[in-house]
């Protein structure tokens, strides 16, 4: 399996994994799934800003994808990311999600961020919740029914993981 880069070629597959997710998971809170011009976009912000969006290719074949974007839009965030990581029905359990999840925390520890936020989507999530305790994050919170799907409310876990020296140090400016 290779990790690399997502490209444009890519995000058809990409918009097929995600539009599973969210017709039929509850990793994320959209309910209506996005086109593939609109994963263009959203791949474009995060590309834009010089953060990863990444692919997990195996014989051709896009088998997860996973990016990290901005935790939060106001400039006191700035050290800050969020990780989203979301893998083809039928390929979870195999360490295709670690695999990106790894790469994505080494990219953003050379960019010099600071912290790396999971915000996770049902708190019986175990896969995702064990998938970010693996590397090393930490459960910091839950968010008790933040969101409304499938007819029942729904929790968010917040995990979190320093990235370099995390809050040790200021960051260089």
């Amino acid at each position: 399996m290779e990790i690399r880069a997502a490209a444009q070629g890519d995000l058809p597959a990409i918009q097929s994994i995600y539009a599973h997710h969210v017709l039929h998971g509850l990793a994320t809170f959209e309910e209506v799934p996005p086109d593939v011009e609109e994963m263009r976009r959203r791949h474009a912000d995060v590309t834009a800003r010089g953060l990863p969006y990444l692919v997990a290719v195996e014989r051709s074949e896009v088998l997860g994808y996973g990016y990290c974007a901005p935790y939060r839009a106001r400039s006191a965030y700035r050290y800050a990311l969020e990780d989203s990581i979301y893998i083809k029905d039928g390929h979870l359990g195999k360490g295709i999600g670690t695999r990106l999840l790894a790469e994505l925390v080494r990219i953003c520890e050379g960019l010099g961020y600071r912290q790396v936020i999971a915000v996770i989507g049902d708190s019986a999530n175990a896969g995702s919740i064990g998938l970010h305790a693996g590397l090393g994050f930490v459960r910091v919170g839950t968010l008790r029914s933040t969101g409304y799907k499938f007819g029942r409310w729904v929790d968010s876990v917040l995990m979190q993981r320093p990235l370099g020296p995390g809050d040790g140090t200021p960051p260089a400016t």
